[in-house]
This record gives C-alpha cells, structure tokens and sequence, in this order.
C-alpha cells in the first residue's frame, strides 16, 4: 500500500508557515523573516519514503489585497483550498481568531481534513494555551488541534504521523529523488531576496523582485548574473547604498547562503534595474511567475 496527497499549509502572515514547511520537509525550502508576506509563491516540498509522498505547499500569508501583486498572492492561497488532501491551518499565539474571519469560513467549508496549527506555543503559558485551544474549537469544530513549536521542533513528528495517518492510498505525483517543483532559478532569487528583507527597512524590500539572467554550472562553480528591480530610482540608490555598500553587503549574504544551499562554489553578481510600477502591471508579474 502506497500513500500520496497534498498537504496545504496556509494562515495568516508571520504565523510560522514557512518555518512549519522547513521542518517537515526536513529542508530549507522556504525563505523566513520577520516580515509579513514574505513567502510570495506557492511552494512545494516533496517528502518521501518507501510506502509514501507528502507533497507540502506553502503558501502566502492571506491578506487584503491593495495592488495586483497582493491579488496573485492571495490567489495562491486561496487554490490551496481547492486541492488539499489534507489541509494545515496555522496560527500562533499572537494571531487573532477573527482576523480574516471570511477566509476561516472558508477553511470551515472545506471537504479535506483540517488540522489547526498552533504555533509558538513556547512563548505562552498552559492556561493561556488552554484558552486559545477552546476558542478555536468553537470556530473550527472538525478541526483536530495540534500545539506545536516549528522552531523547537516540538510535536513536529507527531504532527508528521497524523499527516500520513490521514493522507489517501495512492501512487507517487512526482519522481522519488524530488524535493521541490522549482528549478534552482528560483531558489537564487528566493535566497537573495531573503537577504533584501533582511537589510532594508519600510516598503524598499516588497518594492523588489529578483530575476536571474545567467546560471551556468561547471563542475567546480556556479556563475549566477540576477538583477534585482526596484520601483523607483530612489530605491534603486537605496538598495545600491552609498558606494556600492549595501548591494555588496547583500551580494556576500546571499553567496554565502547559496554555496550552502548548492554545495558548490558560487561567482555572484548583482544589478540594479527599476521597472516603474511593476507590482500592478500584469504584464510584468506574469513573466515574475505571478500567475
């Protein structure tokens, strides 16, 4: 007997989806900071063993949209409704039940079996964990609850265990030796763009998208040439910094990370381009892969 399905992480912004992610697939699949909307895509991590495929996908945080950018990633939450074998709502500690209370609705209405994430549950204390519990079985009564802490790993296998208990028989979706759905590219861009949120204050780093223009892999290194768009030139000289410093700043961070990632020596150039307004042109954001 053979078990496969899909299993869709989704919730509120800055709830520790990606972090959950991580530690299911046991890899680095997606990028985490301290900011909302981090995760732009719906992202896939394939974890396998011998009877089974857990495909895990990622998704960003639900929020109300205010440019077309927003819409896309809300549509990639919102199809993670829609193909769920087994469905992950995570919240935390923080987060309020009645924030987004439509999109709990439509995670009530849902066919698939959901299992309500709590996250960060390290940070609380029992009674007030016991609280919380109570609140979201009133607004989530076939949900099954499970507290956990992502970044202490805590009842991560146990959640893990009841994910495979629920998943369907069914043969593999995707090869065996996969990980992910997203070629290398992306992970670059995923990786740098990590680095930009990371050093840069206010709206400069969700002003940005990254493209790769050259990855070519020899034995011994990788040269990669990635651009990184701005909307305005003022962002641009933002992110260049004052002689260059800040841009070589990001470039060693993300070099760094993704010699890690690849396990290969990496030959990392950064440009800067502003494309003005591309966040609500479609035109820009389909060939950024927003579709």
């Amino acid at each position: 007997m053979h078990k496969s399905g899909f299993v869709n992480i989704i919730g509120n912004p800055n709830v520790g989806k990606s972090t959950l992610m991580n530690a299911l697939v046991g890899e680095r699949i997606s990028i985490i900071t301290s900011k909302a909307q981090t995760t732009r895509h719906r992202i896939l991590g394939i974890v396998n063993g011998d009877d089974f495929q857990i495909v895990y996908s990622d998704t960003p945080g639900v929020i109300k949209p205010n440019y077309k950018l927003q819409d896309a990633m809300l549509n990639f939450s919102k199809s993670a409704l829609t193909d769920a074998d087994v469905l992950l709502y995570v919240t935390d500690i923080f987060d309020s039940e009645t924030k987004n209370a439509d999109f709990v609705q439509k995670v009530k209405q849902n066919t698939a079996p959901v299992i309500l994430v709590i996250n960060k549950i390290d940070l609380t204390t029992q009674e007030k964990l016991v609280e919380l519990v109570e609140k979201w079985e009133k607004l989530l009564p076939e949900a099954e609850i499970f507290p956990i802490s992502a970044q202490e790993r805590f009842n991560i296998d146990n959640l893990f265990k009841r994910i495979l208990e629920l998943l369907p028989e069914s043969p593999p979706y995707f090869d065996k030796d996969q990980l992910t759905d997203k070629p290398a590219r992306f992970f670059v861009t995923e990786i740098i763009r990590e680095k930009i949120l990371l050093n840069y204050e206010r709206e400069v780093p969700y002003s940005v998208e990254v493209e790769v223009e050259q990855f070519v892999e020899t034995e011994n290194i990788i040269n990669i040439n990635a651009v990184i768009y701005v909307e305005r030139d003022s962002q641009k000289g933002i992110i260049i910094g004052h002689g260059g410093k800040m841009l070589k700043k990001v470039g060693t961070a993300a070099r760094q990370e993704l010699e890690v990632f690849f396990e290969k020596k990496i030959f990392l150039q950064l440009f800067v381009k502003v494309e003005k307004d591309w966040r609500n042109r479609q035109t820009k954001l389909k060939s950024f892969g927003y579709e």
